[in-house]
């Protein structure tokens, strides 16, 4: 799964790193301290070994004689695994002579063909002693007297001294590099936290513009990410010109066409019935449609931005308002859980959409209609794209329509009832500015009867 946080990342991999060349420096200086501690245990048992030569010497009667005293306990005491042995070669027929530490006991040989001598004539070799001790072994031959008389000596120490030494470095290396290593980890970790902090305060100074508390990214940055910090405030002032200046057009176009379509509508009411209200009933149909791509060429230019933000109690609580005085004798009812919840829209917007939808509702429902807002549920959409939705649910307990009737109703222009005052562009108009906001308008029957509008609306965080 990939990593999405960049401290994690920068985290994740300077700790690989510092972990893999613990490891490597630990094995390899184990390993250098493995050699020179083998190379330490044949310098000791060759130094033992010549210390046996000098010792030993042929009497008079041809016999192997000497003791010699390495100055250790360990060749005195039995199986403890350090022997040395003196044995006589060729046609030099003597008892050997034998550590007491051996006693009777024999030491096995590696061939020579196995473990040859080397230019200094001398080899070590590895092997079991009779009592299951894993012995070192150096060995040399030596001519003893100007007669020629030659003897084998060996001697050999107990490899557990050896291992044992190894195993406590190795401990004492692994608890020191851990202690070493876990300090690392946390300093590497402190100064990677202080590092990118510029960032979590660039992150910080993003969420205040997004919820409103801010408009700019203040603060002081390092030198690396100023000029990071310097394109976001300059998109964000120049995407406040282009929202500032499409209302402004907007609010031009629209008083420019105001005061035509208004003579329009009073030359009409002095003319004859069917001329004049012909004339009335189009001025009326353009009005709307005039006011209705003003709206959308408004939503268009801000869409995206991250200021767009309502606070929906107060919004909504207002054109409840609004609606109770113009149908006094309809009762309207608004729920909002929680009661903090910010639509990411214009409040323009908001209250175009949820009042055309609470005007529909109030011109066919009997005495009732009820406005509920809450946070969508719907996971897969958020999660699809990238951000949070509220629900907007208004139901009355008119008549309701059936799914054909809700297909037409949908439809620009388009009116079931002729009977009702309106040009059938208001569900349009709804459906084309929820769009613009990449949410979503849908009608339905209600179990209970009536009919619920449902608005999916984008929530600012």
């Amino acid at each position: 799964m990939a990593i999405r946080s960049l401290t994690a990342r920068v985290l994740a991999v300077s700790t690989v790193w510092a972990v893999v060349a613990l490891v490597v420096i630990g094995v390899v200086i184990s390993a250098l301290y493995r050699q020179g501690s083998e190379r330490g245990f044949q310098d000791l048992l060759r130094a033992q070994l010549y210390n046996v030569i000098n010792s030993i010497s042929v009497d008079e009667k041809a016999a192997l004689t000497g003791s010699p005293q390495l100055g250790d306990l360990r060749f005195s005491q039995p199986q403890t695994g350090w022997y040395w042995i003196v044995e006589p070669i060729g046609e030099f027929d003597t008892p050997p002579l034998l550590s007491t530490s051996l006693g009777s006991a024999k030491l096995p040989i590696v061939s020579v063909d196995e473990v040859p001598f080397d230019i200094r004539y001398e080899r070590f070799y590895t092997t079991e002693d009779p009592f299951g001790n894993e012995v070192e072994v150096a060995e040399t031959e030596v001519v003893l007297d100007i007669q020629g008389h030659t003897a084998r000596f060996r001697i050999a120490g107990n490899r557990d001294v050896l291992e044992a030494d190894i195993d406590r470095f190795t401990r004492n290396l692994t608890i020191a590099l851990s202690i070493f290593g876990l300090g690392g980890l946390g300093v590497n970790a402190l100064t990677i936290l202080f590092g990118l902090r510029p960032l979590d305060q660039v992150r910080r100074s993003l969420e205040k513009i997004r919820t409103g508390q801010s408009e700019r990214l203040d603060g002081a940055f390092p030198r690396e990410i100023q000029p990071l910090a310097n394109e976001v405030n300059a998109l964000i002032d120049s995407n406040r010109r282009i929202v500032e200046r499409a209302r402004m057009q907007v609010g031009n176009l629209a008083h420019s066409l105001k005061t035509p379509i208004a003579v329009l509508l009073n030359e009409a009411r002095v003319l004859e019935v069917p001329h004049g209200e012909l004339i009335r009933t189009q001025a009326d149909a353009m009005q709307t449609q005039v006011q209705s791509y003003l709206s959308r060429a408004r939503i268009a230019a801000q869409r995206g931005s991250i200021l767009a933000r309502t606070e929906a109690q107060p919004a909504l609580e207002r054109i409840v308002r609004v609606m109770r005085r113009l149908n006094p004798e309809m009762q309207f009812s608004l729920s909002i859980n929680p009661p903090g919840l910010v639509l990411a829209m214009e409040q323009q917007d908001v209250e175009e959409t949820v009042g055309n939808l609470l005007e529909n509702a109030a011109r066919y429902a009997r005495d009732h209609v009820v406005l509920s807002v809450e946070p969508a549920i719907d996971q897969a959409r958020s999660k699809e794209s990238g951000r949070e939705w509220i629900v907007l649910r208004i139901d009355d307990d008119g008549p309701g329509l059936d799914p054909d009737q809700i297909a037409l109703a949908m439809k620009r222009g388009k009116r079931l009832d002729e009977s009702k005052p309106g040009t059938g562009l208001g569900l349009s108009i709804v459906s084309e500015i929820v769009g613009e906001y990449q949410g979503t308008v849908e009608l339905s029957r209600r179990e209970e009867g009536g009919l619920r509008a449902k608005l999916v609306l984008p929530a600012a965080v």
